[in-house]
């Protein structure tokens, strides 16, 4: 295990499980942490070894969604400096929810209990999401007089629908699990003891086909409500050239020609 003060990571059979770890302040998102986390998503994107991600929260919470006290710092910035340092941070919040996003092999949000605002949009960015008994969902920016700047605005229609998304996010109510299941925001159920244990097992069934097709299917995936049936084609067949030629595609085909053969009692 690697581990820092705020990001914990662990690696074994393939699967990547990550831990925001801020307990304390029920993981609420740090500009510090962020760094850490950023360095961690790039670490799991790259690592050849590491088939899928989980990511869950240590303590009762999932992430508190961004830092109250950070915001405080940001507001006594002299005015001049206020709209700018707030873009820079945009900048790095935008490049965090994208490297989740984007993340080029299957991701699992394991909520072990209240994800909010920037939490809830952080779960809503991985392809899946499990959670727990304790688990809530809560689009809270309004109440802050902010909007979902953590891709809330773009995951939570694909989820739930337009209509439902802007009364969650106009209301910034509570979404309970119950509730969550059934508009399907969370995907799966588990409790508390094993959800981290269920949410590996289903990133183990999720990545253990080629690499590659899951990579370049998720990307073109991912962009799908915005593509023209045209495009998805276009895409669909340059990721199945590359496909073609790749080691997970050839192995597959030798072996099934192999079993055939040995099944009509012929040889190649």
């Amino acid at each position: 295990m690697s581990s820092s003060s705020l990001i914990e990571l662990e690696t074994a059979d393939g699967i990547a499980t990550l831990w925001l770890n801020r307990p304390e302040k029920r993981n609420a998102m740090s500009d510090d942490m962020r760094t850490e986390f950023i360095a961690a998503l790039e670490h799991v994107a790259n690592d050849k070894a590491i088939r899928a991600l989980v990511l869950t929260g240590r303590g009762k919470g999932f992430c508190a969604g961004g830092d109250v006290a950070g915001m405080e710092r940001r507001m006594q910035a002299p005015a001049g400096e206020v709209g700018f340092n707030g873009w820079s941070r945009q900048q790095r919040v935008h490049h965090t929810q994208s490297l989740l996003h984007t993340m080029p092999k299957p991701t699992i949000a394991a909520v072990n209990g209240a994800a909010s605002g920037l939490g809830a949009d952080t779960a809503l960015a991985c392809d899946f999401i499990i959670a727990s008994d304790a688990a809530s969902f809560t689009w809270s920016y309004i109440h802050r007089g902010i909007v979902p700047d953590g891709g809330g605005m773009y995951f939570l229609p694909r989820r739930v629908g337009l209509s439902k998304a802007k009364e969650l996010i106009f209301s910034g109510r509570k979404v309970e699990l119950d509730e969550a299941l059934r508009l399907g925001i969370a995907d799966r159920q588990s409790d508390a003891q094993s959800l981290v244990a269920d949410a590996q097992r289903w990133a183990a069934e999720m990545s253990q086909g080629s690499a590659t097709a899951l990579a370049l299917g998720k990307t073109i995936l991912n962009q799908s409500f915005e593509l023209s049936a045209h495009q998805v084609f276009a895409q669909g067949s340059q990721a199945q050239g590359i496909c073609y030629t790749s080691t997970e595609h050839r192995e597959s085909v030798m072996a099934f020609l192999a079993k055939s053969s040995a099944k009509n009692g012929t040889t190649k």
